[in-house]
């Protein structure tokens, strides 16, 4: 997809404001005006599309403060489009969660898991890290319920199907834990003593 770089479309916004303005005042009306309809239709791509692509980008190269400084450069993540909120929230959420900063990731998925993440792909991803971060806190049940409503997207996506793989055994391996603690056996799988009469 094109994407025009954030830097260049501020100068575009300018110019075609300032500029054209300029020469409206100038030269009359339709010397100005296509300059003016070029930074005016600039502003609103930045405002309501924001930063999210060119950022998403940088998040795939797996530069994560990059992501985020670009993300800081949208002017009002409330006034995007419903779509790139989302995205908003998930690449900070996801660049936070790289970054081993669990609390904050966790607030900004919640807040995209609000919105409506708009394909089942990035529904069931965001579920996913959702659940991990749940059982990295010991949480299972609350893991378990993000991994049921990721389980009823339709993935198409093999990484994110590997990812389904990871986390049944994960649940598996629970399991199989729960069952020897309550056969009496100890994590290192000796049987307890009976006491002594």
């Amino acid at each position: 997809m094109f994407t025009i770089n954030i830097y260049l479309k501020f100068a575009l916004i300018a110019v075609g404001l300032l500029g054209g303005a300029a020469l409206w005042a100038a030269f009359g009306v339709w010397y100005g005006i296509w300059f003016v309809l070029l930074g005016l239709s600039m502003l609103a791509t930045y405002i309501f599309l924001g930063t999210v692509q060119s950022a998403a980008v940088l998040m795939q190269n797996a530069d994560f403060e990059g992501a985020d400084k670009r993300l800081a450069l949208t002017l009002k993540p409330e006034w995007l489009y419903a779509t790139n909120r989302a995205y908003y929230y998930i690449i900070k959420g996801s660049s936070a969660l790289a970054q081993k900063r669990v609390e904050e990731a966790e607030v900004w998925l919640k807040k995209a898991e609000e919105v409506e993440v708009p394909t089942d792909n990035e529904k069931a991803m965001l579920q996913l890290q959702l659940a991990n971060i749940a059982a990295s806190k010991n949480h299972w049940k609350k893991a378990e319920h993000h991994f049921r409503i990721a389980k009823k997207c339709k993935i198409t996506e093999p990484n994110i199907k590997e990812q389904f793989k990871q986390f049944e055994k994960a649940f598996q391996n629970r399991g199989a834990a729960k069952q020897a603690g309550r056969g009496g056996m100890r994590p290192g799988g000796k049987r307890r003593r009976p006491k002594m009469r």
